[in-house]
């Protein structure tokens, strides 16, 4: 939520062409009674693209899902993992882990109206649940509804006592449970997600499963998708340095700005963009300082990249 919205994911696209990149959560309340071209409108360069849903009423998420195929979305995610206060008392997010046949059911109301993929991103459990087998069930149960991909975040979601942001750390990693999943289910597709921080660390997991998902890593350190698509696909890569992917970026911006848009809006998603970098700590600074203001335009990004290059110029000239 408020991190890939359609401005990052156009950022990401710069780095990789074939990776699935997914919506923020968007909720059925928020397509059936707001404004629907905020939520679902994206570039095309976006595709393959999945559309992630949060509700719990199978009519109402079938409604959700055939305006997702409307759009020419790639797929209709369910999101069985989101562990807020908010989420749960709207009884979806990862409370609807207790409610293994209403997910099927949900699945199913989805699967009968629309002819694209309609998944789950879930966690392997939740508060009181503490064996593997309640997993299994609910996976089982939810896959008689149709659902073929399962993203699984290989933690458990504690309900009470923890925050959103706790839930992503503190509950321990279980990936030996991910990986039997995919034992017990190989006609489905098991994808891991949960603590990878870099590209090594996701083809040791594609030994034991059929995909991964990254989250924090590749918004705090983009860079690493620019090799995902040689490394994991076999592909060439679309962006051969920082300084293209920028300059991509200035021709995305000045349309974005030229329709009343705000710089900040695009820059706030590139922050990582030099991480561990020469220049890095001085290129967030910058935009940082300058992108927030009313008139700032590409000269900031510009100005950024400039700050970089210079402390490149200055270490290449001590060396």
């Amino acid at each position: 939520m408020d991190w890939t919205d359609r401005h990052c994911r156009h950022f990401w696209r710069q780095l990789t062409h074939r990776s699935r990149l997914y919506t923020e959560m968007v909720t059925t309340g928020a397509l059936l009674h707001g404004d629907i071209d905020r939520h679902l409108d994206y570039g095309p360069e976006e595709h393959p693209l999945a559309l992630q849903l949060g509700g719990s009423n199978p009519q109402d998420l079938a409604q959700c899902a055939k305006l997702a195929e409307a759009r020419s979305f790639d797929e209709v995610n369910l999101n069985c993992g989101c562990p807020s206060d908010r989420v749960q008392n709207g009884r979806f997010g990862a409370c609807l882990m207790a409610e293994p046949e209403l997910v099927r059911d949900c699945v199913a109301a989805m699967r009968e109206v629309v002819d694209i993929p309609v998944t789950v991103k879930q966690r392997i459990g939740i508060d009181h649940q503490e064996s593997f087998d309640e997993l299994r069930d609910f996976v089982g149960i939810v896959a008689e509804g149709g659902c073929e991909v399962f993203i699984v975040h290989a933690r458990k979601a504690w309900l009470e006592g923890l925050s959103p942001k706790q839930n992503r750390e503190i509950p321990p990693l279980n990936y030996a449970w991910v990986y039997a999943l995919k034992q017990q289910f190989p006609h489905l597709t098991i994808v891991l997600n949960g603590g990878i921080q870099d590209l090594e660390e996701c083809e040791q997991h594609l030994t034991k499963v059929d995909g991964v998902m990254l989250g924090r890593a590749a918004y705090q350190t983009p860079w690493l998708l620019s090799t995902v698509d040689s490394r994991l696909f076999g592909d060439k890569d679309p962006a051969p340095n920082r300084e293209y992917v920028i300059a991509k970026l200035i021709e995305y911006i000045e349309i974005y700005l030229a329709s009343g848009g705000r710089l900040n809006h695009v820059t706030r998603h590139i922050l990582g963009l030099f991480h561990q970098q020469p220049g890095g700590r001085l290129f967030r600074r910058t935009l940082s300082e300058g992108a927030h203001l009313i008139d700032a335009d590409a000269s900031v990004l510009l100005a950024a990249l400039a700050e970089v290059t210079q402390r490149i110029s200055k270490e290449s000239v001590v060396e």
